[in-house]
Parts: structure tokens; C-alpha cells; sequence
């Protein structure tokens, strides 16, 4: 899950700047955490607590009401009563990865993944990008084999995975739905060949950086079996107190390290 943290950090310089290339420093001086890391750790919180995936985000989400929400859900995040608003926003799957990492079957990972994207985004292409998400960053995980990633997830969502980060790069542009998002950022994973790799390549389509690293990262956290060690301290850094707190608490329980002891990755 820190994976995803640092992809979002990252490519948080790019959003409002995209680029077109691998060659950038990999932490940015005006890098910063977004959106993408406050409900991230909001799931992992929920998680970790048994509270309610709602509650979670509504509290934590609050605490940081300048992290970059769109307008729509920032009104939903501040509504007395929020309800779900049919959103196929990419927003279901950048927050979702803690529920690859911490659930233990396909089945439980995906409704896990529909839960936490139901409380606000409720359509049906929001529910899927979360869903696909969550189970690529379990099968990372627990198969460690690209190729029944790429498959198992083409067969279940229907996403179009027989591309190449160079195919995509030309025309992408930015998107904030999942069935713009999603399979790009699972892309750039299946392309790479270590974490940076990864998230290089997510950044370098030059669309929704911090979204596309933030979902590419925590993917290829579970595939390579953790972060390089350097990164953590950066990712500290860049971190409140409280919210580096839930990464800790959450990696010390649901650590890649630990769950892929033993298992080695398929190309």
C-alpha cells in the first residue's frame, strides 16, 4: 500500500504539467502528497479499525479538505448526509489498494473493492475500476505471474491489456474515469520491470499522473515484493504525523514483505 502512497507522491508535480518521458527525478522538491494518498489511507484505516469504509473517509477525508478533491466529491465529503452519486470517477480506484493487500481471496478482495467504492461512486464503471484494481494488486501478490494478471483481469472487466506503454503514450491524454484510467495504469505495470519502472511508466503517459502512479505503485509493490528502502524516508517526508501513522500500522501488519516470502515473480 505505501507503493500506491509514493506513486501518488511522485506524480504529484505532473498533474497539472504532464510529461511524456521516463527521465524525471523521482522525487520532485515541490512533490506532495494528494488526494489520492488521504482516501487511500482512509481505507487502510477502515480496515485496520473495523470501522465503516464510509466513516473512515468522511473523518480522515475532512481533516485535509485542500488535498485536491474534485468539486463534486468535496460537496460529498462535506454533505450532512452523504449518498452516493453515480461517479465513474477514477477517484473508486486510486484509494482501493489496502484491499488487495489485506483480504485473502479473490472473492473477499472484490467485495471488499465494491464496498469501498459504492459509499460514492456507484456506477457501475466506478464499481468495476475499483474491483479490477484491488484483485490486479492481489493477484500481484499471491500469483506473481503478469501473464495471469493480464489475462484474469481482461477476462473479468473486459479492459483491453494487449497494449504497450508506447502505444499509449502518443495520444494519451488526461482522463479521470476508470475506463480511462484503469487499464493504462495496469499497463504500465505489466510493462515494467522493477517499482520505479513502473511508475515512471505511469507518469510518462502524460495523463492523471498522480492517479495513474498512485494505482500503477501499489501494484507493483505487491508484484517486485515491496518498495525500494530509500523510498519509505521520502514518502515520511512528505507525510502528516497521523497519516503516516496508518501506513505504519498497515504495512506492519499487511507487510508485502511477509506476504511474499518465498514466492517468485513470472514475467
Amino acid at each position: 500500500m505505501i507503493g500506491a502512497v509514493a506513486g501518488d507522491i511522485i506524480g504529484s508535480v505532473y498533474e497539472r504539467c504532464p510529461i511524456k518521458t521516463k527521465d524525471f527525478p523521482l522525487f520532485h522538491p515541490d512533490c506532495h502528497f494528494t488526494d489520492d494518498t488521504v482516501l487511500t489511507l482512509a481505507i487502510a484505516d477502515a480496515i485496520l479499525t473495523g470501522r465503516s469504509y464510509l466513516r473512515s473517509v468522511l473523518e480522515i477525508g475532512r481533516r485535509y479538505p485542500g488535498a485536491g478533491y474534485s468539486g463534486t466529491f468535496r460537496r460529498w465529503l462535506h454533505s450532512e448526509n452523504p449518498q452516493p452519486y453515480s461517479s465513474w470517477g477514477n477517484g473508486a480506484a486510486m484509494r482501493v489498494s489496502p484491499v488487495g493487500f489485506a483480504f485473502s481471496t479473490d472473492n473477499e478482495v472484490l467485495q471488499q473493492a465494491a464496498e469501498t467504492a459504492r459509499i460514492s461512486h456507484s456506477h457501475p464503471e466506478g464499481i468495476k475500476g475499483a474491483e479490477a484494481t484491488a484483485l490486479a494488486v492481489f493477484l500481484a501478490r499471491t500469483s506473481r505471474d503478469k501473464q495471469q494478471i493480464r489475462q484474469e483481469i481482461t477476462d473479468r472487466f473486459g479492459y483491453d491489456l494487449n497494449r504497450t506503454v508506447e502505444d499509449i503514450r502518443p495520444k494519451y491524454s488526461f482522463d479521470v474515469s476508470c475506463q480511462g484510467t484503469v487499464p493504462e495504469a495496469i499497463i504500465a505495470f505489466l510493462d515494467s520491470i522493477s517499482y520505479e519502472d513502473a511508475v515512471r511508466n505511469a507518469i510518462s503517459l502524460g495523463g492523471d499522473s498522480d492517479t495513474l502512479a498512485c494505482i500503477t505503485g501499489g501494484i507493483a509493490e505487491a508484484f517486485y515484493g515491496g518498495i525500494p528502502p530509500d523510498i519509505p524516508t521520502r514518502v515520511q517526508q512528505c507525510l502528516t504525523p497521523d497519516l503516516w501513522r496508518v501506513v505504519e500500522e498497515f504495512c506492519q501488519k499487511y507487510g508485502t514483505e511477509k506476504s511474499n516470502q518465498g514466492v517468485q515473480a513470472t514475467p
